[in-house]
């Protein structure tokens, strides 16, 4: 079990395989919202309406994602991770330092959606037979791992 969120004593061994892929992915797509919500706020240059327009579109959505994973997790039993010390153990992600140029936001933006498809795939694999949404998927990441695939700025992340 990932560090910072514990699984209720009676779960299974899959429903704590996917509430650990769970807490990580809730903790790397919340750091993604930090960074983005970041990049918002600091983002300046030529490009500066243009993504200070898009950064705000995806804190949005990773702010609803948050809230829906961590209802998915509360929704098997468990408490979901809600510090900003859970998720520094639990992310994948490396914190905003300082203020990058427009490109590097961008670039660190696309290298962070790839990751939290990755953690989103990785409750698709843990998830139960049961839990499936339409074509087999998990209902619960398969959502957050199709907004991520979608965003402009994630070529790679469907790979």
């Amino acid at each position: 079990m990932a560090k910072g969120n514990s699984a209720p004593t009676k779960a299974s061994k899959q429903e704590k395989q996917v509430i650990e892929a769970l807490s990580n992915l809730l903790a790397d797509s919340y750091t993604l919202y930090l960074k983005t919500h970041n990049y918002h706020w600091n983002v300046s240059g030529p490009m500066f309406t243009t993504l200070h327009t898009l950064f705000e579109t995806q804190y949005t959505e990773l702010a609803l994602a948050v809230d829906e994973i961590a209802e998915r997790i509360r929704s098997i039993g468990a408490p979901a991770p809600g510090s900003y010390a859970q998720f520094s153990e639990l992310t994948k992600l490396k914190e905003a330092i300082g203020v990058p140029p427009a490109i590097e936001m961008v670039e660190q933006l696309v290298h962070d959606q790839v990751l939290v498809t990755q953690s989103a795939r990785k409750v698709v694999a843990a998830e139960p037979p049961r839990s499936v949404g339409q074509g087999g998927r998990p209902k619960s990441a398969d959502a957050q791992r199709g907004k991520a695939e979608r965003r402009p700025e994630c070529p790679s992340a469907s790979g």
